[in-house]
């Protein structure tokens, strides 16, 4: 059995909020994939169904962000699975807009509900990092996920949501490279922005093209005028 997480904080009133995108990305699960209507058990709201053949509880912490791994570690005992059998998806400061990447373990990054489920499940679970953006600065990170997505954001977001969705499936399978590959096709590009440099600098070829030879000027014709104009400029060859 697989647990996945996805985080944000529960009420209408922070629904459309940037840190709620783990909220919206386990909703697209259960519509595409026909999951169980939500229930509340755990702490949280829990969704049931297969992904890949493999069965799966779908959880939305109802502690608010910071206490999401009371929820999360809860369900983890309940059903005596460890943190290699959880999956969490959460938004990321540190990736552009649109852009997904999977790791096992690793530190928190500042991210609060995943330092929660990181003191009540341990680290070694597989986290979907669903890239944001960031507002520039760290005075101002609070009101950036805790504010609204503006309109021009569903060119990116639509379409994320809709392919983490779509190919669930490869991570109930721990197809954790491909299902990022497959979300980055939909996207439109399978090649991170910070990388498109070095790849098209790969794409040079380290062989000099080849240039046409440059056509020599024409010879002039032999005869009496040639030979005067010789006696009168003289051989240039020989200067």
């Amino acid at each position: 059995m697989l647990i996945i997480a996805g985080l944000g904080n529960p009420g209408a009133k922070y629904a459309g909020n940037r840190h709620n995108i783990g909220f919206m990305a386990v909703d697209e699960i259960v519509r595409r994939h026909g999951f169980s209507p939500w229930r509340k058990k755990f702490q949280a709201e829990i969704s049931e169904g297969l992904l890949g053949g493999e069965s799966v509880l779908l959880m939305k912490p109802q502690t608010y962000m910071n206490e999401s791994g009371r929820a999360v570690g809860e369900a983890m005992r309940f059903y005596n699975l460890g943190p290699d059998d959880i999956v969490v998806l959460y938004d990321e400061l540190d990736l552009a807009p649109g852009k997904v990447r999977v790791k096992t373990g690793g530190g928190s990054g500042g991210h609060n509900g995943i330092r929660s489920i990181d003191a009540h499940c341990g680290k070694d679970y597989r986290r979907v990092r669903l890239g944001i953006g960031h507002p520039g600065s760290k005075d101002r990170v609070t009101g950036y996920v805790l504010g609204e997505f503006a309109k021009a954001d569903a060119e990116w977001l639509d379409p994320l949501i809709e392919a983490v969705g779509s190919y669930a499936d490869l991570l109930a399978k721990g197809d954790d490279a491909g299902f990022m590959n497959k979300v980055a096709l939909a996207m439109g590009s399978t090649v991170p922005a910070d990388e498109k440099p070095k790849l098209a600098a790969k794409k040079q070829s380290h062989i000099p093209q080849a240039r046409p030879a440059a056509k020599k000027p024409p010879m002039a014709k032999a005869g009496p005028m040639a030979d005067l104009l010789k006696k009168l400029l003289g051989n240039k060859d020989e200067n």
